[in-house]
């Protein structure tokens, strides 16, 4: 969650994208413990009253760095699931987002994600209040659009779904040999035909 910011000069996006690429950085190297203010702007090439000028706290900025990683794969638009069928929006996200979840880089980010669940809760509590929640309210949205359409159960747990499909690919990654991008996108596939959000062509 990012400071509200006052008068003055408009911000840079520049240098907003390379403050987060940098804690994101950091925060994957390091962990919460070993990630400061000063030494995400120092990797940004940015005073550090730069980044406090945005974030007020490293947990603020973490969170929101590893939101800026993961969503534009993951997470439809409210736009999109008015607009398009469940369907629609799983077709359209799963190959990019198996690509993603496919990456070393993806795997070192879920790892630190989930010991930081332990280790630093002040974290997680920022991540899920400000980025988790909204997150499933869209995807229970779009489960809700199944139900109406008759491909996912009409006294379905939508909590129990979303869990479900969340899980799936955190236990994927953090496997000992975890699969390809091919892989990760045939499981995908898999997984969300199980829910009730995808079909097969030639199901459909």
């Amino acid at each position: 969650m990012t400071a509200s910011r006052g008068r003055g000069r408009p911000r840079d996006p520049a240098t907003d994208a390379a403050i987060l690429r940098a804690a994101l950085e950091v925060f994957v190297e390091r962990g919460v413990e070993g990630t400061s203010i000063e030494q995400v702007a120092k990797r940004a090439g940015v005073g550090k009253l730069t980044v406090y000028r945005r974030w007020t706290t490293k947990e603020d900025l973490i969170a929101q760095a590893i939101e800026q990683s993961v969503s534009a794969e993951f997470v439809p638009s409210p736009a999109d699931v008015q607009a398009l069928s469940p369907q629609e929006i799983v077709e359209r996200a799963l190959p990019a987002a198996a690509e993603m979840v496919a990456h070393p880089d993806f795997r070192a980010l879920v790892a630190r994600v989930m010991g930081s669940a332990v280790s630093h809760p002040k974290l997680m509590a920022v991540y899920w209040t400000h980025y988790v929640l909204p997150r499933r309210e869209l995807a229970a949205a779009m489960l809700r659009r199944a139900q109406e359409d008759g491909t996912v159960a009409a006294d379905a747990d939508l909590d129990v779904m979303i869990d479900m499909m969340a899980a799936s690919v955190t236990y994927r990654v953090l496997q000992p040999d975890p699969p390809d991008a091919p892989e990760m996108l045939r499981y995908l596939k898999a997984v969300y035909r199980q829910v009730g959000l995808y079909r097969p062509p030639q199901e459909s």
